[in-house]
């Protein structure tokens, strides 16, 4: 078994304080992610930090573009366990989006439309929600997700399990100081065990 990362998020810019205002749901956009660490992190958002409307595909860092200028970002992170075969099929439609991507247009009225509970697409064109459904869609992972969709009605997905909730640029903190106590103690057994080899072999 293969796993992706669904990771809502709320990063506080005018823009996304307009579409919570409007739609009263906790997140205003959504990410899919092909590794727990979120080194590759997918949706459809601003190209430009400092401009909304801007837009198209986009690969997403903690560190970097959108989340490392608005650093109160919040999100919460989910897990899915899928086939590998379905793991194949998802990264090979964000491969085909990515080398695609000058034909793939930003939907920022659908965006706004769904607030008022209205669908307006596009053909090869997506806000983050439409963008991460599409790709379940496509690599047949099965989903009970609305055709009128919204970040927060990936809450509500089957077979999702949450591991994070909290500051984004906290979790990949919080991951690596794990990792470093973890690498930590394996140092520490590791010199121990050879100081007592080498008091063994003398």
């Amino acid at each position: 078994m293969k796993a992706i990362y669904i990771v809502l998020t709320h990063t506080g810019t005018v823009l996304s304080r307009i579409i919570k205002n409007y739609t009263q749901d906790e997140f205003s956009h959504v990410s899919i992610s092909l590794d727990k660490e979120l080194k590759e992190m997918y949706s459809f958002g601003r190209l430009n930090p400092y401009n909304p409307f801007w837009g198209g595909f986009v690969q997403e860092g903690i560190n970097f573009g959108t989340f490392k200028r608005f650093r109160k970002t919040v999100c919460k992170i989910y897990s899915l366990k899928i086939t590998e075969e379905q793991y194949n099929n998802v990264r090979g439609m964000i491969e085909y989006i990515k080398s695609s991507k000058q034909l793939h247009k930003f939907n920022v009225i659908g965006l706004f439309a769904v607030g008022f509970n209205k669908r307006i697409s596009f053909e090869n064109s997506f806000y983050c929600a439409e963008f991460v459904k599409y790709v379940l869609d496509k690599s047949e992972i099965e989903n009970n997700l609305p055709e009128m969709i919204k970040p927060e009605d990936f809450k509500k997905m089957q077979g999702l399990n949450e591991i994070y909730e909290g500051p984004l640029r906290k979790y990949q903190t919080t991951k690596n100081s794990i990792v470093e106590k973890i690498n930590e103690t394996i140092l520490t057994y590791s010199q121990r065990e050879g100081i007592i080899w080498a008091e063994k072999r003398r």
